[in-house]
């Protein structure tokens, strides 16, 4: 690569990208990946808890199934509003500042949980601590901007694979801790993750690619600097000056990147920073690309966690729907924690599999090839099959699905602009709680009610839907440079 180009006066010039490629992925973005996989493994821990404090809490207060399933409802309605609100904070206040954010509210009231002395505050608490796990979109954008875009989208899944040893590593836990010392305890070591991200926030460092876009050349230029030391590389020559623009971005008018720019780089004229950074996804340049993502992001949640909820579902059932057979003493605790720990390297595969396709074929490609292998997996099941059968394609159900969750997850931070990069995967975050939060009544309300055919007819539209969502996407994100400004034909 050459050390930089000549622009018209004569001077060498060079981009963050170009920056970016020429100190490469080393030492320093191993640092920044066991960060922001820190902050991955952490979210996943504190949202797989769920599934083993329930039971135990409803027992020692003597609650209803009802108050039971609110502990898990008021997760998922706290990240709603968190994915949303850090996005914000942290496109305009900057990267470390989202991620502060999420970290003191997270262990804070991670650690206020331990201690709830009753049903009322541990809601409150866990909802509390559910706007902090919304924050998983700033962990994944920062992370994104210290990367080069050659194999960006493996190292992408490689940050991605954190979230699974989360919910390994949780299930382990809970198999060890509850039994002997209850759900208090699985609390308090299951907050040890966040208490460490809160901890060594302090080692971080801003993103180069969010402090020139604000303008503060300098600053960005002292940070490439420090990642090619750490790397023992050098930056090429010249000055940085802000990325090339694309044959795609030149068909913008300057009027039209004049209000985009102006909405979201200007904090101090803003008066409801949120609702600009809104206008902004939807503005007429950027509204297609932000209702499809919304389609699909709300998509994989329902379709993820509906496939996790089936998994117990029927694993709980021993004979066909109609005989009204009762759980077993049997299906003990003990059974319960390590059914949950094998579940989870179902999800092993996907992630192989994603680190495969994406820099080969593309995201889009691979998002279609995925929904299209977990719809063949599910179709059998639209009938009753043995056993075996059922857990063998729920399995590669659940693969499929971590991998559309995964390159989606990779997909939506490369389309957005620096300046709403974290806003807009946090608003597409945010809409797929929704998914996760109406996910039960399909696939716990419909098959315990003996409607297995319309339960998984319902995930069957809704991948369709979502393949044909990612099929209108115009633009292939592979292998391109991150943009600063808005692309009208996304």
């Amino acid at each position: 690569m050459s050390s930089g180009v000549v622009d018209d006066d004569d001077e060498l010039v060079y981009t963050i990208d170009e920056a970016l490629a020429k100190v490469g992925f080393g030492r320093f973005q191993v640092l920044v990946l066991a960060y922001a996989g820190l902050g991955a493994m952490a979210e996943a821990m504190e949202v797989m808890i769920l599934s083993f404090i329930g039971p135990s809490v409803k027992a020692e207060w003597g609650l209803s199934s009802g108050q039971e399933s609110l502990i898990t409802t008021v997760v998922f309605a706290g990240m709603l509003i968190g994915a949303y609100a850090w996005g914000i904070i942290s496109d305009n206040y900057g990267r470390r500042m989202g991620l502060l954010s999420v970290a003191v509210v997270t262990s804070i009231f991670a650690i206020f949980s331990v201690f709830a002395p009753n049903y009322i505050s541990l809601v409150i608490f866990r909802m509390v601590v559910g706007v902090g796990l919304g924050g998983g979109p700033v962990y994944s954008s920062w992370f994104l901007e210290f990367v080069p875009v050659e194999n960006r989208g493996v190292w992408m899944v490689v940050f991605s694979t954190f979230w699974t040893i989360g919910t390994i590593f949780e299930a382990s836990l809970a198999w060890i801790i509850m039994p002997r010392l209850g759900w208090r305890w699985l609390l308090a070591l299951s907050s040890v993750p966040c208490l460490a991200a809160f901890v060594l926030y302090f080692l971080t460092i801003e993103s180069p690619r969010y402090l020139y876009l604000k303008g503060r050349t300098t600053d960005a230029h002292n940070v490439l600097k420090k990642m090619a030391s750490i790397n023992r590389a050098k930056l090429p020559s010249g000055i940085l000056v802000s990325d090339k623009m694309s044959e795609l971005d030149e068909e913008l008018t300057t009027s039209e990147n004049t209000e985009l720019l102006s909405t979201t780089g200007n904090k101090s004229t803003s008066p409801n920073l949120g609702l600009s950074l809104l206008f902004t996804l939807l503005s007429s340049s950027l509204i297609k690309t932000t209702l499809l993502m919304w389609v699909i992001y709300f998509a994989n949640s329902f379709l993820y966690y509906g496939v996790v909820l089936m998994t117990s579902e029927f694993s709980s059932r021993q004979s066909k729907c109609g005989a009204n057979v009762l759980h077993s003493n049997q299906s003990t605790d003990s059974s319960l924690y390590r059914n949950v720990f094998i579940t989870s390297f179902a999800e092993l595969p996907g992630l192989i599999l994603s680190a495969v396709l994406v820099d080969k074929v593309g995201r889009r490609i691979s998002l279609v090839l995925m929904y299209a292998f977990g719809f063949i997996f599910l179709l059998p099941l639209m009938f009753h099959q043995n056993e075996l059968l059922t857990t063998s394609l729920l399995f590669g159900a659940r693969m499929c699905l971590i991998g559309t969750y995964t390159v989606a997850g990779i997909y939506c931070p490369e389309i957005y602009p620096t300046s709403v990069r974290t806003t807009g995967a946090g608003a597409a975050a945010a809409v797929g709680k929704i998914g996760g939060m109406i996910c039960p009544l399909v696939a716990v309300e419909l098959i315990s009610g003996c409607h297995q055919m319309a339960a998984i007819g319902a995930f069957e539209v809704v991948m369709v839907l979502s393949a044909v969502c990612v099929l209108l996407f115009k633009v292939e994100t592979k292998g391109r440079e991150l943009h600063d400004t808005i692309d009208v034909h996304n």
